[in-house]
């Protein structure tokens, strides 16, 4: 009793103070991004608001740089809701160019920088940009495409000289460091968008979706109250800028509050702790690979060293959950579910292993998630009697969803989209529960324990069928991580002629020379039958994107086949108790049913 009566008390205090914060930053309203920073400078102009290699950037500095950015940009024309599309590496100039912008009233596409060719081209394309700031590490990676595009915005290089940019270092070298008039954003309302984020485009081109304003100034409202940040607090962000955990919850938590931003570049694994260490960090962000990696990296003297008191992230996997916490003295975890675009975000707020977040019956008005049924095989949602979609039960796996308001002025829950209109028209469900209602869908496939917590599945598309079995990508992921010498696994479904469904494939990083007949028994012994992986690809390392997600378009489509798979490729054989080497015989075996899967 007292457990649940602490648990609900915490919950109340957690949504209350976010409450309260948000209650002068309306959708209509004119506050604004660049306003409240300013504001901020305004209070503690000497203190330290960026970190990067050893160097300060004070509040004051951040202020005047920026404002030398606006002062650019007015000079160019851009205003009120034009785009500078924004290609650049993890620095105090990504933060203050985007800053400068806002200033202004223009929206920023943050574009992702391991883009390049066609998918470069495209996110530059579908933002509308007018101008782009690029950085000099990336410039050359703009030269071989500009030539391919039309309407191409014109290239101010950054950070350094590239031929077919135009320098924009010596021209904010001259420009006004003086605050532009608060006029130029009169215009400006908090549900106007402050920056085009990206998809991260594990499969197809990324999506360009809006970030408003009052979303930002929400995240930053949530996560302040979360971690209890204050302008004490330091926080270590190694995540990419140019996506929402690194760019918006990083950023808004250290400098609406007054705090210090320590930036990276990249992450690295055998520096994380130490730098921690070295810059007084208090706060970090996280993505679940990244806790894997640190978990991976040999004891150090810094594991313990830190100040850090909050971690702050999502996709910690429950199997390392404790391990990652014990180990690094962590008092805080502070999961999450979310997505950039999406209209809803659940958070563990009192430490649960493995969930994502609840959300208990009293706060559904204000939060009004559920998990509707949802078929892997026919890719639809099945619908009752009356035509409606079928909500989940007590641990039944379902698609999260969140009802969009009928009143677009509300303050939550409403859904942004994307530029593209198509896109943004797919994300949404009509008539789930009541004729004429709509849901936000998020693609994800979630399951809600008895007391409320919700606990993350898969992802539609990752999860596939076999055997009439849905079969759970992460589920199977966690358990060969567990298997003695893997150190990471992907999992993934592949076509297998003959055979209904989709067949297990893992590719598995491994630790020196695997015990193949001790692999199968502890795969055998861990999952049922139809979620044992059929084949394995052993691979040196898993790719993945910019957030850490794993990459598997390609490896579908090469599937099992050693004459496209240069990794080694292996088969799990029943008879043999083991799993043996595949070559084009065995493959040719299985393909004509003479090995029966």
């Amino acid at each position: 009793m007292f457990e649940g009566l602490a648990r609900e008390l915490r919950t109340i205090r957690v949504l209350g103070r976010t409450g309260l914060k948000m209650l002068r930053f309306k959708p209509g309203g004119t506050h604004t991004v660049a306003g409240q920073l300013e504001e901020q400078v305004d209070r503690t102009p000497s203190a330290t608001a960026l970190r990067f290699e050893g160097e300060s950037v004070s509040y004051r500095n951040m202020d005047e740089a920026a404002n030398r950015v606006a002062a650019w940009a007015r000079s160019q024309g851009v205003g009120h809701g034009d785009v500078v599309a924004l290609l650049m590496e993890n620095r105090p100039e990504f933060i203050i160019t985007w800053f400068g912008l806002a200033k202004v009233g223009a929206v920023t596409a943050l574009i992702n920088t391991n883009l390049a060719g066609a998918q470069l081209a495209h996110a530059i394309t579908v933002s509308g940009a007018r101008e782009l700031v690029v950085d000099a590490a990336l410039a050359e990676r703009w030269t071989e495409i500009a030539d391919e595009l039309q309407d191409a915005p014109r290239a101010w290089v950054s950070c350094g000289e590239h031929e077919g940019c135009l320098p924009l270092d010596p021209v904010l070298a001259t420009a006004s460091s003086e605050r532009p008039p608060a006029s130029l954003r009169e215009k400006v309302r908090s549900r106007d968008d402050l920056f085009y984020i990206y998809t991260s485009g594990t499969t197809g081109n990324p999506k360009a979706a809006h970030f408003s304003n009052f979303r930002f100034l929400g995240v930053g409202a949530a996560y302040t109250v979360l971690a209890d940040a204050g302008p004490n607090d330091r926080v270590y962000c190694v995540l990419p800028l140019y996506h929402s955990s690194g760019g918006v919850i990083a950023v808004a938590t250290a400098l609406l509050n007054g705090g210090c931003l320590v930036i990276r570049r990249r992450f690295s694994a055998s520096a994380f702790w130490r730098e921690c260490t070295e810059e007084g960090v208090t706060i970090i962000l996280y993505i679940g690979e990244l806790c894997r990696y640190l978990l991976h990296g040999e004891p150090s003297e810094y594991d313990r060293a830190h100040s850090v008191r909050c971690a702050v992230g999502n996709g910690l996997r429950p199997d390392i959950w404790e391990e990652f916490r014990d180990r690094f003295g962590l008092a805080e975890i502070r999961e999450f579910y979310g997505a950039t675009e999406a209209n809803f975000a659940l958070i563990n707020v009192d430490n649960t292993v493995g969930s994502v977040g609840r959300v208990p019956a009293w706060a559904k008005p204000m939060l009004p998630v559920e998990l509707v049924r949802y078929d892997v095989e026919s890719d639809s949602h099945p619908r009752d009697a009356g035509d409606f979609m079928i909500a989940c039960g007590t641990d039944e796996v379902g698609e999260a969803v969140c009802r969009m308001p009928a009143d677009k002025g509300r303050p939550v829950a409403e859904f942004e989209g994307y530029t593209d209109r198509e896109a943004s028209e797919r994300k949404v469900l009509r008539d789930v529960f009541e004729s004429g209602d709509r849901w936000y869908r998020s693609g994800d496939l979630l399951r809600r324990d008895a007391n409320g917590y919700y606990y993350f599945v898969d992802r539609i598309g990752d999860t596939f069928r076999w055997k009439g079995e849905n079969v759970s990508t992460n589920e199977v992921a966690e358990q060969l991580t567990a298997c003695t010498g893997v150190s990471e696994a992907t999992v993934y479904g592949v076509e297998v002629p003959g055979a209904d469904g989709r067949a297990g494939m893992a590719a598995l990083v491994v630790d020196g020379e695997l015990d193949l007949a001790k692999l199968y028994s502890e795969v055998t012994g861990s999952l049922a039958a139809y979620a044992q992986p059929l084949f394995l690809r052993l691979v040196e390392v898993v790719d993945v994107t910019g957030t850490f997600k794993h990459r598997k378009t390609d490896m579908v489509r090469e599937g099992f086949d050693p004459a496209v798979v240069a990794d080694p490729l292996l088969f799990r054989d029943d008879e043999a108790g083991c799993y043996a080497p595949l070559d084009e015989a065995l493959r040719e075996q299985i393909v004509d049913g003479s090995v029966r899967v």
